[in-house]
């Protein structure tokens, strides 16, 4: 996206926390969507609410963020924007605000689940982001079953935007689990790797959750959680041949969508999200039935049926290319002021 505005607004984010030091789901792609509108040529500031590291502010792909401890003043900064965004918790807060200095407020909404619904539908919100076709589905009937509920004025879907190229590369000979927590299947992994002692297991260490221990497990590599793109590229899907997502609860799949980018395979939960962002090139199996992903995985050790389902993975993340997503989401937003 590089057409430039001749009026360059000033959008104010209120989040939790920020990359690098918190490398969620949620927070990465609402990065790449500030990053658009930076691209776009509008001024984009990230003010966070929780105590991290960070003393003073700093700079991350041209969005400024400044955190808590810098004690900069987030109402001036509000009162001079043209439109704020508020994430999860942060949102009704935010947008009392937003709506006391009369700003249009930006919610993206990354799950499903219903603290999230609730804030959104909660009171004015003049731009929802969701992040599938699914999520969007659930807020609507969360609208269609309260008479209290508010609708959003603009509703719109941005999948996870994840650029192939920052994350494409030779895959290698791992079993990968991105995040080992309970959530997301660690102990799965965890029951693989004591059937099949001779297969090679990477478990990467997540951004939050309860991380599950491999101790005594001499066929399970554990790396601590990485930051950013070519990190994730460099340090876990290169050394990657099967991804694996046992996860209870996922309303997109970033981490699959990474992986594909290197025509990587994907096992996963059937979950809404991971069902809508793998489509056709992944391989489902629910988490508490064991068998099935051993089955799958003894599968995907013959060579032809590792081709065959690399080549699906290409052909899906070359389908997620989110330039178009990204060219609704600022578009969106420069039509909130006029």
């Amino acid at each position: 996206m590089t057409v430039q505005v001749t009026r360059p607004l000033r959008i104010v984010a209120r989040m939790g926390q920020y990359p690098p030091a918190h490398n969620a789901g949620g927070e990465i792609a609402t990065h790449a969507m500030l990053r658009a509108l930076v691209a776009r040529g509008h001024d984009v500031s990230v003010w966070l609410a929780r105590y991290g590291t960070a003393t003073r502010p700093y700079e991350v792909d041209g969005v400024r963020v400044v955190p808590v401890q810098a004690r900069e003043d987030f109402d001036a900064a509000l009162r001079r924007s043209h439109a704020v965004l508020g994430q999860y918790e942060l949102v009704p807060a935010t947008r009392a605000l937003a709506n006391g200095y009369g700003k249009p407020l930006i919610v993206p909404v990354h799950t499903s689940r219903q603290p999230t619904l609730r804030n959104l539908v909660a009171g004015t919100t003049a731009l929802a982001v969701h992040n599938s076709q699914w999520v969007m589905h659930e807020a609507d009937a969360l609208l269609a079953e309260r008479a209290d509920a508010t609708r959003p004025n603009a509703s719109i879907v941005v999948r996870p935007p994840v650029l192939a190229a920052d994350y494409a590369t030779t895959p290698g000979d791992r079993v990968t689990l991105v995040n080992r927590c309970y959530e997301k299947g660690g102990t799965v992994l965890r029951a693989l790797a004591e059937r099949m002692p001779d297969t090679r297991f990477l478990a990467v260490t997540g951004a939050y959750g309860e991380q599950v221990d491999y101790t005594g497990l001499s066929n399970v590599d554990v790396i601590d959680q990485v930051s950013g793109a070519s990190a994730m590229r460099d340090l876990v899907y290169a050394r990657s041949r099967i991804v694996l997502m046992p996860s209870t609860y996922e309303s997109w799949g970033r981490v699959a969508v990474e992986a594909m980018a290197s025509g990587i395979p994907v096992i996963a939960s059937p979950t809404p999200g991971l069902r809508e962002a793998l489509g056709g090139a992944g391989a489902f199996a629910d988490p508490a039935d064991v068998d099935a992903w051993e089955t799958e995985l003894r599968r995907l050790e013959e060579p032809a049926a590792w081709e065959a389902a690399s080549a699906r993975a290409l052909a899906r993340s070359a389908e997620l290319d989110p330039t178009a997503d990204l060219e609704v989401f600022v578009n969106a937003v420069e039509a909130l002021t006029p």
